[in-house]
């Protein structure tokens, strides 16, 4: 190919080529041939005219020069693709042929011409430095019915996360977790917006079946793009006895993650079943079970204890672990967030609108018994994993003091106090605990977007005693079972 051509190759990532230079004529006044022109006319005339062929070669080497000069214009005006790196190795006549056919073959100016010769230039192409292509990211799809969300739900899909770069949820719907493991505590919109507030979920697909059949694995893989299903540890059986995550395994598209100790939905159900026995969320509400129940009387003292072994890494691992940056406005709401429900990542959600940076205080075990009358179902440490999991959280003070003290607005900085309007428990007659902040004009009463309290979750439960103490009863066997034959883990 010629340095014309080459150029011309280039016209739509570079400067147009300037025009070609006019023909010469000859001393005769006729047109002179192209170097390739007719062999047999040029040889008459040398043969008759010497002085002709003489001439001829002066304006042969003028166009000779003509073209190299033209050549070295082209390299000088886009020296900078030679001196880019690119090209420093492809030097000589080769390099300029293989440069030619790279500019064809990457642009499409001469797809025509090129395709039939890119065999020939293919072990040159590999010589060239690739543009790095971007991956896709991994996907993974981790199911549950998430009812009575707790920090072990929230672990679960921590480690899920950190198999990919995307995590989507299916939540079960009602039917199925009727059928396969007993009534629902809370509702459809309840779970869904407990599951859309974890720090790690991007996507929540709801009504997800219970079972990971063909058809919905085929839909996972091919609609929502799933690149692995994930579960923990410990077995989830159909009420035929097989293993619900059977066809994943099959496909090899299947993950474990390690399940996290001492909680289970199972586990909260039990406490409430055998602390309380009917509903007053004013003054009666930690009255234990009766005989009637079978329950025995050191079963009220059993149903607090908790098998949930708090480690300051897992602390970390659910914190965001950041400050507020400079000048950033801190809002602070407090309360104990037993239960965490619904009603607890709507106010936090809210919270955290009217800031930078949410702050949030979790009072200790002791204080909301002295204050309210009844220990938290949940200890301070399982309801601080439960508050860091939500996406609107910070930062939390665990065992924060029950009164806002001005001391308290400095070390933090904060800007803002916030709090419901639902409350629990009664607190007439005892000092306001938010006096100062609003002595201070940083206090804010913000609406609460929903009415549901921990009492009124635990009312449920009460409410349907023998409903949930068949469930806990049937669930209570499979978790014996699972710790019977538990093993060791990796990971977490």
């Amino acid at each position: 190919m010629t340095p014309e051509g080459d150029t011309s190759s280039r016209g739509r990532l570079l400067e147009p080529p300037e025009p070609s230079a006019p023909q010469q004529k000859d001393v005769t006044g006729s047109q002179s041939s192209p170097p390739a022109a007719d062999t047999s006319g040029s040889r008459k005339r040398v043969m008759s005219a010497p002085n002709d062929a003489n001439a001829s070669q002066s304006l042969g080497n003028e166009e000779s020069t003509l073209k190299m000069m033209m050549g070295l214009l082209a390299f000088e005006s886009h020296q900078e693709l030679w001196n880019s790196g690119y090209y420093s190795q492809f030097f000589g006549i080769g390099g300029v042929v293989i440069t030619v056919a790279i500019l064809m073959l990457s642009t499409g100016y001469f797809g025509g011409i090129a395709a039939p010769l890119a065999p020939y230039f293919r072990p040159y192409l590999g010589q060239v430095p690739k543009k790095r292509e971007r991956k896709r990211p991994v996907r993974v799809y981790m199911d549950g019915c998430f009812d009575l969300m707790h920090y072990g739900h929230a672990n679960a899909l921590r480690q899920a996360k950190l198999l990919g770069d995307q995590l989507v949820v299916g939540v079960v719907s009602d039917e199925e977790i009727v059928a396969n493991k007993g009534p629902p505590v809370l509702s459809m919109e309840e779970r869904l917006t407990l599951v859309s507030g974890l720090k790690w979920v991007d996507e929540v697909i709801p009504n997800a079946p219970y079972e990971i059949t063909e058809e919905f694995m085929n839909t996972l893989f091919n609609k929502y793009s799933i690149d692995y299903i994930i579960h923990g540890d410990d077995p989830c059986l159909l009420p035929d006895g097989t293993d619900a995550y059977a066809l994943a395994k099959k496909v090899g598209r299947y993950k474990q993650i390690k399940r996290t100790e001492g909680v289970s939905s199972t586990d909260i159900v039990g406490r409430i079943l055998l602390t309380f026995k009917q509903k007053d969320a004013d003054t009666d509400f930690n009255v234990a079970v009766d005989e009637k129940a079978g329950v025995k009387p050191n079963d009220e003292v059993k149903s607090h204890l908790s098998h949930f072994l708090p480690t300051s890494r897992r602390i970390m691992q659910f914190s965001n672990g950041r400050a507020p940056s400079p000048g950033a406005r801190v809002v602070y709401i407090d309360g104990a967030f037993d239960l965490f429900h619904a009603g607890h990542v709507e106010i936090l959600r809210s919270a955290r609108q009217l800031g930078d940076f949410l702050l949030v205080g979790i009072h200790d075990d002791q204080s909301i018994r002295d204050r309210r009358g009844y220990r938290p179902i949940m200890h301070l440490h399982e309801r601080t994993l439960s508050v860091l999991a939500c996406r609107y959280v910070d930062e939390v003070i665990i065992g924060a003091p029950w009164e806002v003290s001005k001391d308290m607005i400095t070390t933090f900085n904060i800007s803002l106090v916030v709090h419901g309007t639902v409350t629990e428990g009664n607190s007439a007659g005892e000092i306001d605990p938010y006096a100062v902040p609003k002595s201070m004009g940083i206090f804010k009463i913000i609406t609460s977007p929903k009415p549901i309290t921990s009492v009124s979750v635990a009312t449920r439960i009460v409410d349907n005693h023998e409903a949930y103490k068949k469930r806990n009863l049937k669930k209570k066997a499979s978790e014996d079972r699972y710790y019977t034959q538990k093993k060791f883990v990796s990971g977490d």
